[in-house]
């Protein structure tokens, strides 16, 4: 929930019976601060972290459109991006190689992917799959296509500028069947 909601809450102090209900006005209260807290939380960008455990963190999510990677995010430390594509919830991995390449995939994992929980978590310089626990050395990324590893998104999937990495949405909504279970 990348977008801020720009309706603002107007708490005024009760009046009438809200006011001489002093559990009504602690439930009002209690409403408010849980409204104000998921509010900010959103907009933090909170609810975009759709995972990816231990990396450098997740972007904002990005709903039905195409997904811009900029080149100054990327590091050798995992950045997920989540995507959400026709109410299907996507990742996508950044990362630089220790060649200094950057590399792009699927958190999901080619083998497990239909389990659930065929998505990976970063361990020091490696990927982990949380279903089989191979592990997946950020070199291999985008490179190594078949087995447990991440889905990889080769150059013929993705445009890469100066400035950043653009994946279409064509090609997010391609891949949605590979997530219909993801963290399941």
């Amino acid at each position: 929930m990348s977008q801020k909601n720009n309706r603002q809450t107007d708490i005024k102090p009760q009046s009438g019976a809200a006011a001489k209900n002093p559990r009504r006005t602690g439930l009002t209260v209690v409403i408010a601060l849980a409204v104000l807290a998921t509010a900010a939380f959103a907009i933090k960008g909170g609810f975009g972290d759709a995972g990816g455990g231990t990396g450098g963190g997740s972007a904002a999510l990005v709903r039905d459109a195409d997904l811009v990677i900029p080149l100054s995010e990327v590091s050798t430390t995992a950045r997920f991006y989540p995507v959400e594509i026709a109410g299907t919830l996507l990742e996508v991995i950044a990362v630089e190689a220790p060649d200094g390449t950057v590399r792009t995939a699927f958190n999901t994992c080619q083998v497990c992917y239909d389990s659930g929980r065929g998505y990976y978590e970063q361990d020091g310089d490696v990927l982990v799959c949380q279903n089989c626990g191979n592990r997946f050395r950020m070199d291999q990324v985008e490179v190594q296509s078949g087995g447990c590893n991440p889905v990889p998104i080769f150059p013929q999937n993705k445009t890469v500028s100066d400035e950043n990495i653009t994946i279409s949405d064509e090609f997010l909504t391609e891949a949605k069947v590979i997530f219909s279970n993801w963290k399941a």
